[in-house]
Order: C-alpha cells, then sequence, then structure tokens
C-alpha cells in the first residue's frame, strides 16, 4: 500500500491558525500506530493550511520516514531555483494549491508551478471544491501534470473533474467522510474514464473532517475497482510521484496441482527389430466393396 495523501503535525515545528482553528499534533508514531495493521511501503507527507510554507516539519518527516516517502509542498512565491532544488534533492516531489482554506495568488502560484516543473518535474495537488471547478479549469488545465485532492469534494463539479481525468489529470481517493457527493458511485465513474487516474490515501489526521479514515474506506475501494485494486492501493501513485514499482511475491496456490505418483513400471520404448513378425497369412485383404 502507498498513502498518496497524510498530514503530520509535529508539535516541535510551527503551525499557524486557519479559520480560527489549529489542529492537535499527530506524529510520525501516531501515524504507524494507526497504520499498523496495514503493509504501508511508502507515502506522500502533504503540508497542510496549517503549516504555511514552513520547510522544517517536512525536511525532519522525509528525514525519519527513509526511502519510499515523498513530501508536497507549499512555496514562498519568491523562492529561489536552489530552495525548489534542495527540496527535490531531499524528496519534495510536489506543490500544493490550497485553493479551499487558504487565499491564493492564483496566476503565481501557476507561474511558479511551472518553473518548478521544468527545473525538477514537480507536479500540482489541487485542493478545491468541485463547485469552483468550473470557473477555474482553464487555470488548472494550463498546469503539466496535476492532481486533484478528495475526489473533487462534490458532486457539482463531477462533470469537469471527469473532463480533467480524461485528459490526464489524476485523482486522490482520500477524504471520503468531507466529501459531499457518493464515494462508490465517484470512485466507479472517475476509474472507467481511466484506470490509471485514482490514487488511494488516508487523509490522517482527517482535520476537521466529518469523520477520519476508516478501515474499512479500503474494503469499499476494492469492492469497486475489483482486479485493479493494487493499481489505486499502489501502483498508480508511485508512478505519479516518480517512484519504482514495488514488487509483489506472486500468492501461493493453495491448492497446487501435484504430480501423479507411479507405482508400476514406466512404459519403455522398444526396437524396432524386436516387434514381433506378423505371419503372411494374419494378413487378411478388405472385400472389394463396388
Amino acid at each position: 500500500m502507498f498513502d498518496a495523501h497524510l498530514h503530520i503535525f509535529d508539535p516541535r515545528f510551527p503551525r499557524f491558525e486557519n479559520e480560527g482553528y489549529l489542529p492537535g499534533p499527530f506524529t510520525i508514531a501516531d501515524y504507524r500506530k494507526r497504520m499498523s495493521r496495514f503493509d504501508v511501503g511508502g507515502g506522500a507527507v502533504v503540508s497542510g493550511s496549517f503549516q504555511g510554507t514552513d520547510q522544517t516539519y517536512l525536511r525532519a518527516a522525509l528525514a525519519e520516514l527513509g526511502e519510499g516517502w515523498v513530501g508536497v509542498t507549499r512555496l514562498d512565491l519568491d523562492a529561489t531555483d536552489d530552495e525548489i532544488l534542495e527540496l527535490d534533492r531531499i524528496g519534495v516531489r510536489g506543490l500544493r494549491f490550497n485553493l479551499k482554506r487558504a487565499a491564493a495568488d492564483i496566476t503565481g502560484m501557476t507561474l511558479q508551478a511551472l518553473r518548478a516543473h521544468e527545473l525538477v518535474g514537480w507536479h500540482v495537488e489541487v485542493y478545491i471544491d468541485g463547485q469552483m471547478l468550473a470557473s477555474l479549469q482553464p487555470v488548472i488545465s494550463k498546469l503539466p501534470v496535476f492532481c486533484i485532492d478528495h475526489l473533487g469534494m462534490s458532486d457539482e463539479g463531477l462533470p469537469y473533474l471527469l473532463d480533467l481525468v480524461d485528459r490526464g489529470a489524476r485523482v486522490k481517493a482520500t477524504g471520503f467522510g468531507r466529501v459531499a457527493l457518493s464515494v462508490p458511485d465517484t470512485l466507479r465513474r472517475i476509474h472507467a474514464v481511466n484506470p490509471e487516474a485514482l490514487m488511494f490515501g488516508t487523509d490522517l489526521p482527517g482535520t476537521r473532517a466529518g469523520r477520519p479514515f476508516q478501515d474499512s474506506d479500503v474494503d469499499l475501494i476494492c469492492d469497486v475497482v475489483g482486479t485493479d485494486m493494487f493499481a489505486v492501493l499502489e501502483d498508480n501513485a508511485r508512478a505519479f510521484y516518480r517512484l519504482p514499482a514495488r514488487l509483489r511475491p506472486l500468492p501461493a496456490d493453495p491448492t497446487p496441482t501435484l504430480p501423479l505418483t507411479h507405482t508400476d513400471q514406466p512404459t519403455l520404448p522398444i526396437r524396432r527389430d524386436a516387434l514381433p513378425k506378423a505371419d503372411a497369412a494374419d494378413t487378411i485383404p478388405f472385400p472389394v466393396i463396388e
């Protein structure tokens, strides 16, 4: 499993109120404890609105998590090329556009995203309510590589979301407790347009969501996508974050086919000169049928 969307709120590093709200701590230890029953082989740590453009927590988190983990961050618009190169070196792979809970200079952010993509190949992750997708679609579609968080949030934007998916956008199958739509139907429709689009994530700790991630969310995804479950739970995201594919051992056959056991002597070939010779009288001609 690859968790394509989680947040770490480490109390050692700065956090800022957003709309009068400040989340409690959620450390790497908290995350590991919550996900202990799952085989999580990597993930994406996403900067939230409470972390502003601070990078200290992200540096520490990626260093502790190690191989297979990447970061998605927000940058000051005057960030230099050297800063972007350094963040890419430690594992940051994308920029986040928080268009739902943070004031934003869309033009400046888009120009920065284009620069980061040209410089190090970064993509953009867009947190936006579906109601805004229609008005911002001309801007979003200019981004060379991007994904939409939390299934697009609401039904109103689903037609626009599906159009973006058809043109190559990825969508995070996350935040089921914060969306205003039918999760199974939305998953099914996105998957039908492009089986490579959906990427699973827990959205932990689920700050301000109606409910946080539940283990049954994984079961729901598997029920909808069927045999493509490994793609949605891991492979699509690893490809999107430019990570090597994770090799999975083939499951053992519970009832393997076993070779037959012979108790008698095997049949041996007979030499041609050892074959019994037939008498001439043994050869009976066929009657002529007129």
